[in-house]
């Protein structure tokens, strides 16, 4: 009896109360390494490389320059920013739309099996008192499904407005089957079921709130871990020493020839065991990191499954009163919400290459399906505002294909994926770097193409020292299916978007690039800067055969921005290459 009522203590008081605090320190853990990680990046691009003397020499831009200004001046053409209707439904905006839906549906319904397991404990152990009541059980099930909410939140919505969408939907749901409940069962107060949908979702809701930060959610998960496992091991150093009086004699005996005190004993207790299963934590963090690198999961199914675990750890705990046993439902719970979203993966497809895009006539690929390459270019400076950009546009535009970037300060911890971030962490980020012509070569072939199981595909990050970005930037441009040249914020200290918006002009077509603008910029010095790079453009640029050469420009208003920039990219993918390319 007493061993079982420390279990149910260990249960219902040290395991939750060692997840919470592990989930509370993810957030100052994850905000310091980000940083530290962050200035690394800055001070390694801020360098030069001492192999790269074949890749500068490799940059176009020191070839021949035109012997004449072109016959005409660039000609600009404003976009709509609002999401105006286009011209018909194209295969890849209707494959964009189907992921999204098949992606919602799937996680929809992994999530009320999550629900429906933890109800049907709860409906079990609780069976005595008036049996099966379909209130109660409709009303079970509309708590434990909240994580399927914040779950289409972060996969589907790009914007406030979807997100709230998504909430009162939610919201609905809960209100009609508290409403029901109050109808049915007069004892009951509305106090009741607050009080009961706050114990059960509350906690790891705020606890996700920290580590589910757009600047720290592509490491959040794996610091996450570390800590889950650090804590674990202080608390299990803690009742080892103290299982019997010989092992707790014993540790005093050895903390007092080391000199120490019994508070000194204690965290030195703690102490050792997070050391000894932080090297456990290490190892299993390189193995989700080795298994990043194979395909096998996606950051945000590392993020998901990060979240769905601690749900599955808080919302159980109450069930330890009803027996140690039951508590493993919150494992079960996990393990079907996995099952289902693997298997409805596979089902719909969502991890196999796509078959609606063709490669353009002229490009290298002309005539095979492939997915489309965007490559992002921005202002470095534009800091939250590219944050958001990146956010929304990857939500939507990995569906259908990859997105290329040199790796910059505005999105160094936005945009870090799981293995780049561990290399840093284990002191080896300099490999990260691009070194000369035929590490570029190596490291394009290498890109991650194609989609992961869950059906979005990955962000190709390229980190240069200063003088290896050039001839970087100048490789992806041409390969590059369409660019977005995002130019909010643009002034003239920017000379690195000087130097790209000469490559640009010089080769690659501009129906192929969409420049993204704002309110707070100066246009007519966006376009007095185009002006003057275009009459210094090459002889053989691919943009001086065309009558008149149009740079397509689209303003940045907010709200459905984000929906006009994903069709203007879209439209953008139609037309052909360079010669160049």
């Amino acid at each position: 009896m007493q061993e079982s009522s420390q279990a149910v203590v260990l249960a219902t008081g040290a395991l939750p109360t060692l997840i919470l605090v592990a989930a509370i320190l993810t957030l100052p853990v994850c905000l310091a390494l980000l940083g530290l990680y962050r200035r690394a990046v800055l001070r390694s691009m801020a360098r030069t490389s001492p192999d790269a003397a074949s890749a500068a020499a490799a940059a176009p831009d020191a070839t021949p320059a035109a012997v004449t200004p072109p016959a005409a001046p660039l000609r600009f053409e404003t976009l709509a920013s609002a999401a105006a209707a286009s011209g018909g439904s194209s295969p890849l905006r209707a494959a964009i739309r189907r992921s999204l839906q098949a992606a919602s549906l799937i996680h929809v319904i992994a999530g009320l099996v999550y629900a429906l397991v933890l109800t049907g404990a709860w409906m079990r152990f609780s069976w005595d008192d008036g049996g099966f009541v379909l209130a109660r059980f409709l009303w079970l099930l509309s708590c434990y499904a909240w994580p399927t909410a914040l779950t289409v939140g972060l996969v589907v919505a790009t914007t406030t407005r979807q997100r709230v969408a998504v909430g009162l939907a939610y919201a609905l749901m809960l209100f009609a089957f508290a409403g029901w409940g109050l109808v049915r069962n007069p004892s009951l107060s509305a106090l009741d079921i607050a009080r009961f949908w706050a114990i059960t979702n509350l906690p790891a809701t705020v606890l996700l709130l920290a580590f589910l930060h757009r600047r720290i959610r592509a490491v959040g998960p794996l610091v996450l871990a570390f800590m889950v496992v650090a804590a674990i091991g202080a608390q299990v150093a803690i009742s080892l020493a103290g299982q019997n009086e010989t092992t707790l004699l014993s540790v005093i005996e050895v903390g007092s020839v080391l000199g120490l005190g019994g508070v000194q004993i204690f965290w030195g207790l703690m102490l050792a065991g997070a050391a000894l299963a932080g090297l456990v934590g290490w190892q299993a963090l390189k193995w989700l990191g080795r298994r990043h690198l194979a395909r096998r999961s996606s950051d945000q199914t590392l993020t998901l499954e990060a979240m769905w675990l601690l749900f599955a750890v808080v919302q159980t705990v109450s069930f330890a009163f009803e027996g140690l046993a039951w508590m493993a439902a919150g494992p079960v719970a996990f393990a079907a919400w996995k099952l289902v979203t693997s298997a409805g993966f596979r089902l719909a497809g969502l991890g196999q290459a796509p078959t609606s895009f063709m490669a353009p006539s002229g490009s290298a690929g002309a005539g095979r399906a492939a997915a489309p390459a965007l490559l992002l270019l921005r202002v470095f400076a534009l800091g939250a505002r590219s944050e958001r950009l990146f956010d929304a546009l990857g939500k939507r535009w990995l569906r259908i294909g990859n997105i290329d970037m040199i790796a910059g300060p505005d999105l160094a911890t936005t945009a870090v994926e799981p293995h780049e971030f561990l290399d840093f962490v284990g002191g080896r980020l300099s490999r990260q770097f691009v070194r000369d012509d035929a590490d570029l070569a190596r490291r394009f072939a290498a890109r991650a193409l194609g989609p992961d199981p869950d059906g979005r595909h990955r962000v190709n990050e390229f980190f240069c020292h200063d003088d290896t970005w050039r001839p970087t930037m100048l490789r992806l441009a041409q390969a590059a299916d369409v660019v977005l040249m995002d130019l909010r914020g643009f002034t003239p200290q920017n000379q690195g978007c000087r130097y790209e918006l000469q490559q640009l002009l010089d080769f690659v077509t501009l129906e192929r690039v969409v420049v993204l603008i704002d309110a707070r910029t100066s246009r007519d010095f966006i376009e007095s800067t185009l002006q003057k790079l275009w009459r210094t453009s090459r002889a053989d640029s691919p943009n001086r055969s065309r009558s008149p050469a149009r740079v397509r420009l689209l303003e940045d208003r907010g709200g459905a921005t984000i929906t006009r920039l994903v069709e203007a990219l879209l439209e953008a993918l139609g037309q052909p290459r360079s010669a160049h390319g």
